[in-house]
């Protein structure tokens, strides 16, 4: 059996497993862009950063090329592309999977006090830990640790071992980054004035203006303890905890508003207002999921 036979048999396993599969070469890096796309002649990749599959007959544009379609993956286009292939990636985020990639053995032992336990594989330097779920993709969240989801690829490396546990907070709240040296000048908002949650917002909450109000007070206040790091990953956490408080009513609620106000609290203590805006989101996100 040669080399890229075999590679094309995982590939097509994988392929029937529902797993978007494509080829590496060497460096485990895909193989070059198809003479459409070489030497950016098609305006720079144009599908590395949004959704969706390539349209490209060669594989290309790395993740974005990779397939279910056992076709594609036999076709004579991808044949040369197998021919310098040396081994399989995926595309986790097309198979509904995140993939954090724990590079050296001071990211192990992060994860093991700081992850729920999930499925994981053995990589040349250190672990994929891989949850059922998908998200944005971010390198170098913190030391040794990079999240593949949803615009990256992995290769693959085995099944693994252990039992595949669903998206923790946790790990969504790592793509939520900060400056690492605080603009003590200020920080420009393209909202510098923000409306306060009250009872006219929440027409249909089941909860009392107080009972809100004291929650949100004291999320706000913890958000703003945090001056020198960490206020993105607290405005993640409170948008979560209020907007599950708020899961069972019938609505509105007046979650914009709540969520205006922690994005104000953040600024604050400058946090870049895209990425606390990107925190809140992926909060109340969250919630929703845990909840239905």
């Amino acid at each position: 059996m040669t080399q890229p036979t075999h590679l094309r048999r995982v590939a097509c396993a994988l392929a029937a497993a529902r797993v978007p599969v494509l080829p590496l070469r060497d460096g485990k890096v895909p193989v070059g862009n198809c003479p459409a796309c070489a030497h950016n002649a098609c305006g720079g990749r144009p599908n590395m950063k949004t959704a969706g599959p390539c349209t490209c007959h060669a594989p290309c544009h790395a993740w974005a090329a990779a397939t279910t379609d056992p076709a594609v993956i036999t076709s004579p286009a991808w044949a040369p592309a197998w021919r310098e292939a040396v081994a399989v990636a995926y595309h986790p985020g097309g198979a509904g999977l995140t993939v954090v990639d724990l590079d050296n053995e001071a990211a192990i032992a992060w994860a093991r006090t700081s992850l729920p336990a999930t499925r994981t594989v053995p990589t040349t330097r250190g672990q994929h830990w891989i949850y059922q779920g998908a998200m944005p993709s971010a390198n170098a969240v913190r030391a040794g640790v990079d999240i593949k989801s949803l615009s990256q690829y992995a290769r693959w490396l085995g099944h693994g071992t252990g039992r595949m546990t669903v998206l923790p907070p946790a790990v969504r709240a790592l793509v939520v980054k900060e400056d690492a040296t605080p603009a003590r000048r200020g920080v420009a908002s393209s909202s510098p004035a923000r409306a306060r949650w009250d009872r006219t917002v929440a027409t249909g909450c089941r909860h009392t203006e107080r009972y809100v109000r004291t929650g949100l007070e004291r999320g706000l206040a913890l958000i703003k303890s945090h001056t020198e790091s960490g206020a993105g990953s607290q405005a993640f956490g409170v948008a979560r905890f209020l907007a599950a408080q708020h899961t069972a009513c019938p609505g509105p609620c007046g979650l914009d508003a709540i969520g205006e106000e922690i994005v104000a609290a953040a600024v604050l203590v400058d946090v870049p207002e895209p990425y606390a805006r990107r925190a809140v989101a992926n909060g109340f996100q969250t919630a929703v999921e845990r909840a239905a």
